[in-house]
């Protein structure tokens, strides 16, 4: 329990909790995000800006100079090395009275030995004598680090039983150091090698027990068997697809074959389509849920957005005009009269297709025989919306999709529960995007361009990465945007501005003058950024494109290019330009996302924070992939060998329960 721990109060829980830290292992998992590295080093052997640590004894009585409201200059002498120096820190007034003369301290900071002046940019009270490594962590403003720090020691100290989740065997044969010790280490370390040895065993204990998880998930639903098999009509199949107006390219034939072969088999569906934007995943979702239909069964489909919801129906309608399918579009927009008759006529079986937000996901909304569940850019959603849907219905089949094309290797690893199909193949009549990095000097470049689309009644997305202003990151928001738009055109063509925080039927309204050609062109935050498609847009302008991820910039450009009309992207930064250029390259996502992973990690890739479903501690998939590869294949060898025989690690049986029978 934590309030067993010295130094921690009920004030201290109520912190600890908003860092999600409920308990003593929690506390000690609680990992330093960085360290500091303390060396004191001679006055004598300091090169100018550089940043050192130095110690000395304070000489004179320290000055505060209020230079205006936010900001004060605390000055004094010390004595280093025989040295008398001048000391300067800003901000530091409330020091003063600690800053006695003959104290020693240490410093950090940069020497002038021009001006024999020391800017420092923290004061130690207690100095650091021998060479120091201080762990950093992420904390609330009211948990001070010196408590924390302490509070870390006190746990350490005490005789807790910590669990090791890596089974003995594989402890041996990698020679990993205690889990005890590495705890020690990673918050008390004495050493660079101490933090890597403690990282190591820590990374693959973490990374373990997710492909652990994974793995048995993934055994498991290899024996789920349906009750029923769908027995369908291939002939009408096969009728509704030679009636499309568009031919089916490899790739989606492929997954289509994926698809068939997934209905008719005794094993339950859980398929992920990985496509790129623009690569056709939509039609591929209402074949299945027509395959569905025909097999009679109801079947949903769940969007991040009210707007990709409302677009996904009209498509869906217009498809399907003439067959007898009643398809109903649920949002949190729906009006309660309206809702009260979709949820009653769901449950009679009056109601084929469910095209939803997460309102679907409402205890409410009970199915008659639900078949099949689709979910649209499945990343946004978390583990459990995604399985309180699929229990909505028994023996129901699963199609998670996402236009975030991941590279093949790491799909493959960490989706491993899954049956994975990709789509890499455009539909052949689509032109490949050009893609300008341009500086913000240089954007007359891309008003003149505009204009010119307009003039031949094409249509223009304009993206911004703020809805305010924020002049602490020098960056416009939508509201400036426009107005210089409106100074730049006189006025003279129609704009509209869209972003998350106005009402869904305002932003409907806006939408559906965008697709009808009166707005002419679309100032909007990321809120476009998936599945929206106005076949009339032809450019594509992104503002401060450095504050984005390569692949949310392809997801973004891919709003365009969705027909047989040459469209561009223009991207606007006088930062990262060699990152950018990755863009410039390629418009193929998967290529895109090798890089992204490359530079920045999973992050962007996944959308890790909205999901839940990789929140690790310490492991991170960029640098530790090899060590989660390993995982991968020492967590299949043991389910493969021991799952059977678990009783035979007596020290671990418990905690390997714990760890692989989940649901």
């Amino acid at each position: 329990m934590l309030e067993e721990i010295k130094g921690i109060g009920l004030k201290t829980i109520s912190e600890f909790n908003k860092l999600n830290i409920n308990t003593v292992e929690d506390l000690l998992t609680y990992y330093p995000f960085r360290y500091d590295y303390f060396k004191p080093i001679n006055i004598n052997e300091i090169d100018d800006d550089k940043e050192v640590v130095i110690n000395g004894y304070i000489q004179s009585i320290s000055k505060v100079i209020y230079i205006k409201r936010n900001l004060n200059k605390l000055s004094f002498n010390l004595k280093t090395d025989n040295v008398i120096i001048n000391v300067v820190i800003f901000n530091r007034a409330f020091l003063k009275n600690n800053l006695k003369i003959n104290k020693l301290i240490t410093l950090i900071g940069k020497y002038n030995k021009l001006k024999n002046t020391f800017t420092a940019s923290d004061i130690k009270l207690t100095p650091i004598i021998e060479d120091k490594i201080e762990p950093i962590y992420h904390l609330t403003a009211n948990i001070k680090r010196k408590n924390f720090n302490k509070i870390i020691d006190n746990t350490l100290n005490m005789n807790i039983n910590i669990p090791n989740y890596i089974p003995n065997y594989l402890n041996q044969e990698y020679k990993f150091i205690d889990k005890k010790l590495a705890l020690k280490y990673i918050h008390q370390p004495a050493s660079s090698n101490q933090i890597k040895q403690s990282k190591l065993m820590l990374t693959y204990e973490e990374l373990f027990i997710y492909m652990l998880k994974l793995n048995y998930l993934k055994q498991k639903k290899q024996v789920q068997k349906k009750e029923n098999i769908k027995i369908f009509d291939e002939y009408k199949l096969q009728e509704f697809i030679n009636n499309l107006p568009f031919k089916l390219t490899e790739d989606q034939n492929q997954v289509l074959q994926e698809i068939i072969k997934d209905f008719k088999s005794p094993k339950r569906m859980n398929r992920l389509i990985l496509g790129d934007v623009g690569s056709g995943k939509t039609i591929m979702a209402f074949i299945s849920l027509y395959i569905n239909f025909l097999a009679g069964y109801q079947g949903v489909i769940m969007v991040p957005t009210e707007i990709l919801a409302y677009q996904h129906f009209k498509n869906f309608k217009t498809l399907f005009k003439n067959y007898k399918i009643k398809a109903i579009l649920l949002t949190s927009s729906t009006k309660i009269k309206e809702r009260k008759e979709i949820i009653k006529e769901i449950k009679d079986n009056k109601v084929n297709i469910a095209i939803s937000t997460h309102s679907v996901l409402n205890e409410e909304i009970i199915f008659h025989n639900l078949g099949l569940v689709i979910t649209d850019e499945q990343h946004r959603f978390g583990v459990k919306q995604r399985k309180n849907l699929q229990e909505k219905g028994k023996d129901v089949d699963v199609i998670y999709m996402s236009a975030t094309p991941i590279p093949r290797t790491l799909a493959l690893t960490i989706y491993g529960d899954m049956d994975i199909s990709f789509i890499k193949t455009k539909p052949q009549n689509n032109k490949e995007i050009i893609t300008k990095l341009i500086s913000e000097n240089d954007i007359k470049e891309v008003l003149f361009d505009i204009l010119e689309e307009i003039k031949k009644g094409h249509q223009v997305y304009v993206i911004v990465p703020l809805v305010n202003e924020n002049e602490e990151l020098n960056i416009e928001d939508i509201n400036s945007i426009k107005e210089k738009f409106d100074t730049a055109y006189n006025k003279r063509i129609p704009i509209g501005t869209i972003h998350g925080k106005i009402k869904a039927k305002e932003k409907e309204q806006i939408m559906n003058d965008f697709k009808n050609n009166i707005i002419k062109i679309l100032i909007s935050t990321t809120v476009i950024e998936v599945g929206i498609d106005v076949k009339n847009a032809t450019t594509m302008v992104i503002f401060n494109a450095e504050r984005f991820g390569l692949a949310t910039l392809h997801q973004l450009r891919g709003r365009v290019g969705r027909s047989d009309l040459q469209s561009k992207c223009f991207l606007i930064s006088n930062y990262e330009k060699e990152r950018l250029k990755v863009l410039e390259e390629s418009n193929d996502g998967f290529y895109i996302s090798e890089k992204d992973f490359q530079l920045r990690g999973t992050g962007d890739l996944f959308g890790v924070k909205q999901s839940g479903d990789m929140n690790f501690k310490i492991a991170n998939l960029k640098n530790d992939y090899k060590i989660l590869l390993q995982c991968q294949k020492d967590s299949e060898n043991f389910l493969l060998n021991n799952l059977k025989n678990i009783k035979s690690f007596p020290n671990q049986e418990k905690i390997l329960e714990s760890i692989i029978f989940i649901d």
